[in-house]
């Protein structure tokens, strides 16, 4: 008998590894599992060279697509949206307005471009500083391990 939350969750930590892959030959910096301001956690984020912030939602199976209804609730925090999803993944199931990133543990390709959704410039730095805050202690916390909880300090 196989664990499917397991492999679902491992599924996705390959799937996150091969969209930063993906987003940093674009030219972004990216952070996994970023809290926003409205309580919501974004899979994996990019900042961009021009400042220009993504968002990729990564979907390890159709349940898991189908299962969520708060990914809307991303795009008011990015100027790109994205899913991100494995190759035998049903890519007609994908909304049209949303980005679509095929991934795997090595990179991923852009499939659909996602629409610019431009920020307002009070969101853009409140988003770009928490990145920037969220990116630093988790460096920290890398050099020095009793530094705390990044999570709980962004």
């Amino acid at each position: 008998m196989t664990d499917a939350p397991a492999e679902d969750g491992a599924l996705r930590l390959v799937l996150a590894r091969g969209v930063g892959r993906a987003l940093a030959q674009r030219g972004y910096a990216t952070l996994t599992e970023v809290s926003l301001a409205n309580g919501r956690r974004a899979d994996v984020m990019g900042l961009g060279r021009a400042g220009d912030l993504v968002i990729v939602e990564v979907k390890s199976s159709l349940q898991d697509f189908r299962s969520d209804a708060k990914w809307p609730e991303y795009r008011e925090f990015c100027d790109r949206f994205y899913f991100a999803v494995a190759e035998e993944f049903p890519r007609d199931a994908i909304p049209g307005d949303c980005g679509l990133i095929v991934a795997d543990g090595f990179g991923g390709a852009v499939l659909r471009e996602a629409p610019l959704l431009t920020l307002a410039a009070a969101r853009r730095k409140a988003v770009t500083l928490r990145f920037a805050l969220l990116g630093s202690l988790r460096l920290r916390r890398l050099l020095d391990p009793a530094a705390g909880d990044p999570e709980q300090q962004v």
